[in-house]
């Protein structure tokens, strides 16, 4: 007698569907677009515990400053590039219903004879509302968006923040503060460097530079110079000179309380160099920490690779092969000043000081570890 065939045999499975993700309420959004003098960067994103979980991002290389260095005015090629980059982010903003935001341009709009005009443009042709902040504010928020990489044991933090035109460098003592509130008073400067008082431990910045230098200015100020070798070499020691006014604690530091956080392009490029990655992994590459020699080491096989090389090696990328030696020579001039074997490598910048300003000013995050 042959078996029964059970009742419902041979159906088709009831298919499992995972629900959609909610879309974010658009009233717990926050936005931050950094317009520099080489790129066009956007973050849109909502808090979450003490940090902020990223809802939509942009990112593209506009070239602003493209020969601002030999006019003093920002070109109608590069404005319309970044108007059509800024039209992307606006349509972004707009699908989110984002309401909270700031939109801020650097170096080359602070330099620039027609920037009011394109600042003008702008508003016109999308709608956005650009504000050009001032080299201490840059700075400024630049050290708030590294505060999660701050060591505990940390007492003297150097923030490096290698840009398109301009390089900025802050000197924090955290000294008097214990070891566990470190990163929280260095995330309580969104109100300022020099904050009002407080019942809380507070970092002090020592001293901060803007110097007018970035990867795009120092590239074009020695384009005419052939040599690879003799224009590296030149890059960095004409940097150097640039820091002669900011020398806090220059030569008596001990290695083990001290501590560089460097965020750019550069300081990715050459950590992702470090490790040897084909394609680019942030979770490999933010909070890692390299010494010296390391950085050294990825440098000098730059150099040894000549432009041509450089432009063929996946870890450099098409983007960045054109501005890794100027951004490396800023970097190898910082490390003659001040070695060290704790530089933390931070894939975090000026949109993330912002979103973290403007949520810690909201009272949105939340009081704990990042």
């Amino acid at each position: 007698m042959a078996p029964k065939r059970p009742r419902g045999a041979g159906a088709f499975p009831k298919p499992v569907e995972s629900p959609a993700p909610e879309p974010p309420d658009p009233s717990e959004l926050y936005a931050a677009l950094d317009l520099g003098t080489n790129s066009c960067r956007m973050l849109i994103a909502q808090p979450k515990g003490s940090g902020f979980h990223v809802v939509d991002s942009f990112s593209k290389s506009v070239q602003l400053g493209a020969g601002l260095e030999q006019t003093g005015r920002l070109s109608r090629s590069s404005m319309a590039r970044t108007v059509q980059a800024l039209r992307i982010c606006q349509k972004k903003l707009d699908r989110n219903k984002v309401r909270r935001m700031r939109l801020v341009a650097t170096e080359a709009c602070r330099r620039a004879r027609n920037a009011r005009d394109f600042i003008r443009q702008v508003r016109r042709e999308t709608g956005l509302d650009l504000e050009i902040i001032a080299p201490e504010e840059e700075a400024r928020l630049a050290v708030i968006s590294c505060a999660p990489l701050v060591s505990t044991k940390t007492e003297q933090l150097l923030v490096v923040d290698i840009g398109g035109g301009s390089t900025e460098l802050v000197w924090i003592d955290v000294s008097s503060v214990p070891g566990r509130d470190r990163p929280k008073a260095i995330m309580r400067l969104h109100g300022g460097f020099h904050p009002a008082e407080s019942p809380f431990p507070a970092a002090k910045v020592v001293d901060w530079i803007s110097v007018p230098l970035g990867v795009a200015t120092l590239r074009d100020q020695f384009r005419d110079v052939e040599d690879d070798s003799a224009r590296f070499a030149l890059m960095s020691w004409f940097f150097e000179e640039n820091l002669a006014e900011f020398t806090p604690y220059h030569s008596d530091q001990e290695h083990e309380r001290f501590q560089i956080v460097g965020t750019s392009g550069t300081v990715t490029t050459v950590a992702a160099s470090h490790l040897g990655l084909k394609r680019y992994d942030r979770t490999k590459v933010d909070g890692l920490r390299m010494t010296s020699d390391q950085i050294d080491k990825v440098i000098r096989g730059y150099l040894a690779l000549g432009p041509s090389g450089r432009r063929q090696d996946p870890r450099i990328g098409e983007d960045r092969h054109a501005l890794i030696m100027s951004g490396s020579a800023i970097l190898q001039a910082l490390l003659r000043c001040w070695p060290t074997d704790r530089l933390s490598v931070a894939d975090r910048g000026l949109r993330e000081g912002l979103l973290y300003a403007q949520m810690s000013a909201d009272g949105v995050l939340e009081d704990g570890p990042f």
